[in-house]
């Protein structure tokens, strides 16, 4: 599942609990656990997207930026906070003049997404992102393709993988099948996440499944309204099965016989780090995802990357050689485990602690 459809999953709670916090009906910070607290702020900052300048837009932002700071001072003197590492998570606006402000000991930029391929942040954050990370300590990226376009800005530059969480993606326990799979005959070739036309391609999709008509092709996850539309609904062995509960998602990728994830190549898909690829394997399936930079980078030993579309109908045949294959289940399992959240905080924390270092 990517990171688009837990957004989506967990906005709806996030506003509720934002706007109790703006009125004063619930306290703003929470603490989860005895090691972290979550500070929501109890203010609106000015709306800036639609600024007609960059100069009225700067000039707007760096407001917005020092009313942020000021509470986050506030809140790291109630806490004890004195000697704090700044980690901005892809956050390019309201985090452009917080170094400045804050000052803390550590300001550290992390790229897990190509949001200036997006519409809101592609005007001001093509412009500022470089700003950003010239102006950080250390940029993270959640893949080498992400890092080397951040190199030229800041040298202190390293790729990360994204976790998994390899609690609820257990590929050695065993799964029910969801009661809306039991109709849907085998083979099974599935897909987790968001349906999104921006990242997915559907025309490859409508293809691939004309000219596999004894596949059923799954899809688990909410549509966008161009895939919604799409001729591929009308086809009888491709199924939208829409969004479910994240507890859930391991239950259908279970169901599947072999897992894909077929997007487009372009800006936002090519050095993107694709969190369903390791929850697939995890859960110990064969996988079949397009060839982008990533991909090849990091996944190539374990899954299928075709380029085109006769490459996909051979990837898909093979893959469903190995459904059963005991030995590369488990080696796909074993594989997904080297990217697991531990994993991800211990290689940050080497970064930081190497940097320390060099500038000591």
């Amino acid at each position: 599942m990517d990171y688009s459809t837990r957004f989506r999953g967990n906005k709806n709670k996030a506003w509720i609990r934002r706007m109790d916090v703006i009125k004063k009906q619930v306290s703003p910070i929470r603490q989860p656990n005895e090691n972290m607290w979550i500070a929501d702020c109890p203010f609106c900052i000015l709306p800036v997207g639609k600024l007609p300048t960059s100069f009225l837009f700067d000039w707007v932002n760096k407001l917005n930026n020092q009313k942020i700071a000021n509470y986050i001072h506030q809140i790291a003197m109630q806490l004890g906070f004195n000697n704090y590492i700044h980690l901005i998570d892809t956050d390019i606006f309201r985090s452009q003049y917080l170094k400045e402000y804050l000052k803390p000991s550590l300001s550290i930029y992390y790229c897990r997404d190509f949001v200036i391929g997006e519409s809101y942040w592609k005007k001001n954050g093509t412009r500022l992102e470089p700003l950003l990370a010239a102006k950080s300590d250390i940029v993270l990226a959640n893949s080498t393709h992400f890092a080397e376009r951040f190199r030229k800005y800041n040298r202190h530059t390293y790729p990360i993988e994204t976790g998994v969480n390899l609690s609820l993606y257990d590929g050695r326990k065993s799964w029910p099948v969801p009661e809306d799979m039991k109709p849907v005959p085998h083979p099974v070739i599935g897909y987790v996440g968001t349906v999104n036309s921006t990242r997915l391609d559907s025309d490859l999709l409508l293809r691939i499944a004309k000219k596999r008509p004894t596949y059923s092709f799954v899809f688990t996850g909410p549509e966008d309204e161009v895939f919604s539309k799409h001729p591929i609904h009308q086809l009888s062995n491709v199924y939208f099965l829409g969004k479910k509960p994240v507890e859930t998602l391991p239950a259908y990728i279970s169901s599947y016989d072999v897992c894909i994830n077929p997007q487009m190549v372009n800006d936002i898909t090519n050095g993107n780090y694709p969190l369903k690829i390791d929850e697939y394997l995890a859960m110990g399936k064969p996988t079949v995802a397009t060839s982008t930079h990533t991909m090849q980078d990091i996944f190539a030993a374990h899954t299928y990357l075709p380029a085109n579309e006769d490459e996909y109908l051979q990837a898909l045949d093979n893959a469903l050689k190995e459904t059963n294959n005991p030995m590369r289940k488990e080696e796909r399992i074993c594989f997904a485990e080297t990217h697991s959240w531990g994993h991800s905080v211990r290689k940050i924390y080497n970064i930081i602690d190497q940097f320390q270092k060099e500038e000591s």
